[in-house]
């Protein structure tokens, strides 16, 4: 089980609270985790990334262990800690502007 948390505006629209729980077939990567999350969360769908290419949006972070992740591939191992469920998974929305 792979706990994760969505930055507040996909937590709005998903109508979910903070923190959110999928199971992985597969072994733990970015792309594992975003394919569950919107077979569990349809309404998210190409949100967190294009639906065509599979990218991740420009303004879309990821974090695992403290770490921005967000430029790995997508079918990178996720670290242990993540894969075992004792730290969550971080898709934040980057800031930007002036």
């Amino acid at each position: 089980m792979i706990y994760f948390v969505l930055p507040h505006h996909l937590r709005t629209l998903a109508h979910v609270r903070a923190v959110l729980h999928v199971s992985l077939n597969d072994s733990a990567t970015v792309r594992a985790i975003i394919d569950a999350i919107e077979e569990k969360y349809p309404m998210l769908r190409g949100t967190i990334r294009d639906h065509e290419t599979k990218k991740r949006r420009p303004l879309v972070r990821f974090f695992a262990c403290g770490e921005d992740i967000s430029h790995e591939p997508p079918d990178t191992p996720l670290p242990d800690p993540i894969a075992k469920g004792a730290e969550p998974f971080f898709i934040m929305g980057a800031i930007a502007g002036g």
